[in-house]
C-alpha cells in the first residue's frame, strides 16, 4: 500500500543519516545505522543503538568509518523493496573496501523477504526481524568470526516487547516510546501483522518509566507508538486491566512531559472513556491521525476494517462533539481490488464531509503474502489509479487551504522545535493541532526549543500558519 502522500509524512524517514545516537566506542567498533520508515523504524534504530551501546559499541559518523552498518527496513510503502536492494548496491562499495565491515537487513523487510535478500545480496552478513533485536551483539560477533553464510534470526516471539531496555534517542525535545507491538487487525491490504506478529502491550511501569527519563533529560514531548495504539491493552495476574485511556492518565502528571500524543489509532478502539480522558487533559494534543482507507461501506468491508461508514462518521462526530478544537487527519488509499467508480464517489464524499486538516494519500499497491495478494486480484488499472490519487490530492488541497485560513486570528500554543529552515530569524514549531507554525523572534524575550508560547495566527499557506508572538496571559 503506497503513493506518494499530497504532504510528506512527518512520521516517514528514508535512511541517509545514522540512526545510533553519537556516543563513544568502548571496544573500538563503530556502529552506523539508517533507518526506512515510519517511527515506530525509528524507535526500533533508537532500540538496536541501546542494545548495541550496551555492549560497548560507538556511533560511526560516517559510513567511512562504520565496523558495522545495519539497515533498518520497511515492508509497507511501495518500491521500498527496489529502494532497499539499490541502497544495498551502493554499499557493497564499502564492504569491498573493508572486508571484514559486518553489513546487516533489520527490521520489516528482513523478516518478509528473508530468502530474496540472500539470493540477490548474498554478501549480507546478517538478518535480523523486529522480535530479535536483543540478539544483535552475538550475530556480529558470529558474522565477524568464520561464518560462511548470513546469521539470521528471524523468529517472531509473541511475548518480546524489550522490557527493560533503554533505547539510545537522539537529543531533543521529541521522542517516542513503542507501547505496543504487532497487531491483530489482518486487514486485507496490509502486511504489518506477518513481520510484526500479534499484538501485545508494553507494561504501564514499564512505559512510565521510560517516559520519566525522557522528561529528566529534557524532553518535553512524547509520542506514543503502536500499529493500532488505542487497542492498547495490559494486565498481569490478579491485577485490574490496563487500557489504552488507563496509560494516557498514568503519563500526564509526569514533570516536564509538556504534550501527549500517539500514533495510529484505530476507529473501532475509540471508546467514549478514551474521548472523555483526551477532551479533559490539556497535555493531551489535541490532534488525532485517524485512518479511514476508504469512504465506501462495500469496501471497508472487503478490507476487512471492522467498521462501517456509518460507524466512522458517528465516531467523528462523537469526537468533535467532546472536543471541539481538535484537529483530523486521515489516511485514504485508492485502487483497492474491486473499487467502482461508486465507491471511489464515497471516498470523495467522505472527504468532503469530513474535512480532515490533512491527509495522507496513497493508491493501491500489491504486498505479497497479505490476503488481498492470495485472494483479491489487483483489477484497477495504474491509469484509474492515478487520476483518483490526482482528484483527491487536489481536493484535499483545497480543504486544507480552507481549514488552515480558519487559523488567522486565532491564538494557538506552540511547542518550539528549532528554528525556520527559510530563515533565521523567525522559530519554528507545531500548535496542539500539530500544525507547523512560524513566527519571528521575539524582540524582548529569549525563546528556546522546548518553550510553549503563544502565538496569533496572522496567515498560512497551506501547510503552514505564519504568526507572531504574544504574551501569555
Amino acid at each position: 500500500m503506497t503513493s506518494d502522500p499530497f504532504v510528506r509524512d512527518p512520521n516517514a524517514h528514508n535512511g541517509e543519516q545514522n540512526s545510533m545516537l553519537d556516543i563513544e566506542s568502548r571496544s573500538g567498533k563503530k556502529v552506523f545505522i539508517e533507518t526506512y520508515g515510519c517511527q515506530m523504524n525509528l524507535a526500533d534504530s533508537e532500540l538496536m543503538g541501546g542494545v548495541l551501546a550496551g555492549t560497548g559499541y560507538g556511533s560511526a559518523k560516517t559510513l567511512d568509518e562504520a565496523d558495522v552498518i545495519l539497515i533498518n527496513t520497511c515492508a509497507v510503502r511501495e518500491r521500498a523493496e527496489d529502494r532497499i536492494f539499490g541502497r544495498l548496491t551502493d554499499l557493497l562499495r564499502y564492504k569491498n573496501a573493508n572486508p571484514d565491515l559486518v553489513l546487516g537487513i533489520a527490521g520489516c523487510m528482513a523478516q518478509h523477504l528473508r530468502e530474496k535478500i540472500i539470493d540477490q545480496a548474498p554478501y549480507v552478513d546478517i538478518v535480523v526481524g523486529p522480535d530479535s533485536y536483543r540478539n544483535l551483539p552475538a550475530m556480529i560477533d558470529k558474522a565477524t568470526g568464520e561464518a560462511a553464510d548470513p546469521v539470521l534470526d528471524l523468529k517472531l516471539d509473541k511475548a518480546e516487547v524489550y522490557e527493560g531496555l533503554t533505547p539510545k534517542r537522539r537529543p531533543g525535545i521529541s521522542g517516542w516510546v513503542s507501547v505496543q507491538r504487532g497487531c491483530d487487525k489482518f486487514c486485507t491490504f496490509c502486511i504489518v501483522p506477518f513481520v510484526r506478529g500479534r499484538e501485545r502491550g508494553v507494561a504501564p511501569s514499564e512505559v512510565v518509566r521510560q517516559v520519566r527519563e525522557m522528561a529528566e533529560q529534557g524532553y518535553k514531548e512524547v509520542t506514543l507508538l503502536g500499529q493500532t495504539v488505542n487497542s492498547y491493552r495490559h494486565q498481569l495476574p490478579g491485577e485490574p486491566e490496563t487500557d489504552f485511556a488507563d496509560l494516557l492518565s498514568m503519563l500526564v502528571p509526569i514533570d516536564g512531559i509538556e504534550r501527549i500524543r500517539f500514533t495510529s489509532p484505530y476507529p473501532t478502539d475509540f471508546t467514549p472513556k478514551l474521548i472523555e480522558t483526551i477532551a479533559r487533559e490539556d497535555k493531551i494534543s489535541k490532534y488525532l491521525h485517524l485512518p479511514a482507507q476508504s469512504g465506501s461501506a462495500r469496501m471497508l468491508e472487503m478490507m476487512r476494517r471492522q467498521y462501517t461508514r456509518d460507524e466512522y462518521d458517528k465516531l467523528i462526530d462523537d469526537i468533535r462533539t467532546a472536543i471541539p478544537d481538535i484537529a483530523l487527519s486521515t489516511d485514504i488509499m485508492v485502487g483497492s481490488p474491486g473499487e467502482t467508480d461508486e465507491d471511489f464517489i464515497q471516498t470523495v464524499e467522505l472527504m468532503e464531509k469530513t474535512r480532515f486538516d490533512f491527509a495522507y494519500l496513497f493508491k493501491y499497491s500489491e504486498r505479497s503474502n497479505t490476503y488481498a495478494a492470495r485472494n483479491m486480484p489487483d483489477d484497477v488499472s495504474e491509469q484509474e489509479k492515478g487520476d483518483r490519487l490526482r482528484h483527491i490530492i487536489e481536493l484535499q488541497e483545497s480543504i486544507s487551504a480552507e481549514v488552515f485560513k480558519q487559523e488567522i486570528g486565532r491564538t494557538r500554543r506552540v511547542l518550539v522545535d528549532g528554528v525556520s529552515r527559510r530563515d533565521e530569524n523567525d522559530l519554528a514549531g507545531r500548535s496542539d493541532q500539530f500544525k507547523r507554525t512560524i513566527f519571528p523572534k521575539p524582540a524582548d524575550r529569549e525563546v528556546k526549543p522546548g518553550d510553549i508560547v503563544d502565538v496569533r495566527i496572522t496567515d498560512c499557506t497551506s501547510h503552514t500558519l505564519i504568526g507572531e508572538y504574544v504574551e501569555s496571559k
